[in-house]
């Protein structure tokens, strides 16, 4: 028996890094697993490596910043698997995705990836989850939403705390329509594909952040997957509106 037996799930940003583990938890746990991305190459790859090893998973093309995507990836969900019980708004893009710190356009692609995305992606799963009593929604934020940095772009931080809010508004709002929504604050994980540092500026910081970490080291994003499969599943059926680091304890010192 899996945890997630008989649920249906859809996380955006399900191509690589955490979102692909995370689909790849939640499939072994049971769950029917639909995941959106722009990269297409990737996410067939994925979809076919799960389907190999039985799970049951469907790729959709999309990108999180057009809500007719958001419309078109959850409706081809329900077409495919009957309902939607799970939304786990992964995708998002890092703090030194930009080179100028200080860049408008930055700002708004920072926040219209990591935080529109999410309002989006809420937007369009409610009803369905409405319609079969209940559901999990778990939002990908990450310890920049919990306190301020210097380095990278601000839209990072800004945004990140955004979704914590975000979060905390929609789990008062649906919780009487036994809808849970909870964020998730990853600290320092193997770096976003999309980072304009190089190697060796990766390392001093991934060196730097371990310093100040009590347990001395970076994330795996199978830490952060299984901290989303448990908000997915009954066993946190009592929790909402919460956030939850997964930062080796940075943010508690």
């Amino acid at each position: 028996m899996g945890r997630l037996d008989g649920k249906v799930a859809f996380v955006s940003g399900g191509a690589n890094g955490m979102g692909a583990t995370e689909v790849r938890l939640m499939a072994a746990e049971g769950a029917k697993v639909a995941f959106g991305d722009r990269a297409e190459e990737r996410g067939k790859e994925v979809e076919a490596d799960i389907k190999a090893q039985g799970g049951d998973v469907l790729f959709i093309h999309m990108d999180v910043t057009v809500e007719a995507d958001w419309e078109r990836a959850i409706e081809e969900t329900v077409a495919k698997f009957g309902r939607l019980d799970i939304l786990v708004n992964n995708a998002g893009i890092s703090r030194s995705s930009f080179s100028d710190h200080d860049s408008t356009e930055g700002w708004d692609m920072l926040w219209s990836i990591n935080a529109t995305g999410v309002f989006l992606g809420v937007k369009h799963a409610v009803p369905r989850m409405e319609a079969v009593g209940g559901g999990s929604i778990v939002n990908i934020s990450s310890t920049a939403g919990l306190r301020g940095s210097a380095g990278g772009h601000p839209g990072y931080n800004a945004s990140k705390g955004a979704v914590r809010m975000f979060t905390k508004a929609m789990a008062a709002r649906l919780g009487p329509s036994n809808i849970r929504v909870n964020s998730v604050h990853p600290g320092r994980m193997p770096p976003m594909s999309s980072s304009t540092r190089s190697e060796a500026e990766l390392e001093a910081q991934a060196a730097g952040w371990n310093a100040k970490t009590p347990l001395r080291r970076s994330g795996r994003s199978e830490e952060v997957g299984t901290v989303v499969v448990w908000l997915a599943s009954d066993e946190s059926s009592y929790v909402t509106g919460a956030e939850i680091p997964v930062d080796g304890g940075n943010t508690s010192v």
